[in-house]
């Protein structure tokens, strides 16, 4: 049997997600998912700012899109493999941990809200994730 032009395994181009281990993903795009709802929030907000309360509804939609960006831009950088993205996506899971704390009274959300936060965590931290985010000296980032 003959060989053709790409059978050999040096010739293959990079496949970057057989080096993105599974938990890598799930941590990325709960990530990305958190973040689209605070966009979300920050819309709802704006659409609800009334003028006795404008400073305060600005401010917070602000602040709802601002966090939602930014851990958009975090679970885009972890689902490329960039270590630094982990601070940012564990504070915020931090984060969710005491929103849901705060909300026990509403079985439902604060359920919701910790389990998501945990698999995040959970996966963050698993030790084939953390080996496909050190950073490999030698390689082009």
């Amino acid at each position: 049997m003959t060989e053709g032009p790409l059978d050999h395994p040096s010739d293959h181009p990079a496949d970057s997600s057989s080096e993105r281990p599974p938990q890598l993903t799930v941590a990325a795009s709960l990530a990305a998912v958190q973040g689209l709802v605070l966009l979300i929030l920050a819309i709802l907000e704006l659409a609800s700012v009334s003028s006795d309360r404008l400073g305060f509804g600005l401010s917070t939609a602000v602040f709802f899109a601002a966090y939602g960006v930014v851990l958009l831009g975090a679970a885009l950088a972890l689902w490329r493999r960039h270590g630094w993205a982990r601070g940012p996506v564990l504070i915020t899971q931090l984060i969710v941990l005491g929103l849901a704390w705060n909300l026990r009274e509403q079985v439902l959300a604060a359920v919701g809200l910790a389990a998501v936060a945990l698999v995040v965590v959970a996966a963050v931290v698993h030790p084939d994730t953390v080996a496909a985010l050190e950073d490999h000296p030698g390689e082009d980032a």
